[in-house]
């Protein structure tokens, strides 16, 4: 059975829920995440073994690399992308910088964008509500969308558009509401009631 102790027990292991997490979708081979997570192998070596042991991650060889990657069946899987997603990227800009951006009410990012699945023109990446510094908003995307070097659908609101689109049952905001996301500052039963 999953516990909150499985998580955050090494640097380690915080390095590759981070690595892993970024982009679920990915798997990476022993040397690669030595790499990236600038441990020493057997440290990687030891927290994917513990890992594998709780049911994190699955291991598939190929060739002759060990590869791994993060199962999404895990019982805590969505919860770990969205601290992940807060804690690294455009989420952690966004929190770090929320003084400078204004009075957020809201700042939320779409599981799409988060998990880096394929996204249609339509989606909104990230939704901020409340009195916004515009330019500062802006300074963040463009800084990711040379990082991630994809575009990124943002909006930008203040409250009282925001509660008289909800109230009219906008189609912007309502396919926001109904989507899934990470909320990044706010109260999630507040966003939707």
């Amino acid at each position: 059975m999953a516990k909150l102790k499985d998580f955050f027990i090494s640097r380690v292991r915080v390095k590759l829920l981070k690595i892993f997490l970024t982009d679920p979708a990915k798997i990476y081979y022993v040397r690669e995440l030595v790499r990236l997570s600038h441990e020493e192998i057997n440290a990687v070596r030891r927290e994917l073994q513990h890992m594998e042991d709780k049911g994190m991650v699955k291991k598939e060889p190929r060739g002759n690399r060990l590869y791994y990657g993060f199962k999404k069946n895990y019982l805590y899987y969505n919860e770990l992308v969205q601290l992940v997603a807060k804690s690294t990227g455009m989420g952690q800009a966004i929190i770090k910088d929320r003084n400078r951006i204004g009075k957020i009410k809201f700042a939320l990012m779409s599981s799409k964008f988060a998990r880096h699945r394929p996204h249609s023109e339509n989606d909104v990446d990230l939704l901020i509500v409340g009195d916004i510094v515009l330019p500062q908003v802006a300074d963040i995307v463009q800084r990711f969308e040379k990082e991630m070097d994809r575009e990124i659908n943002y909006s930008v609101m203040n409250k009282e558009e925001f509660e008289f689109r909800k109230k009219r049952r906008d189609p912007f905001i309502a396919q926001v509401l109904m989507g899934s996301r990470i909320m990044l500052l706010g109260d999630e039963e507040e966003l939707v009631s």
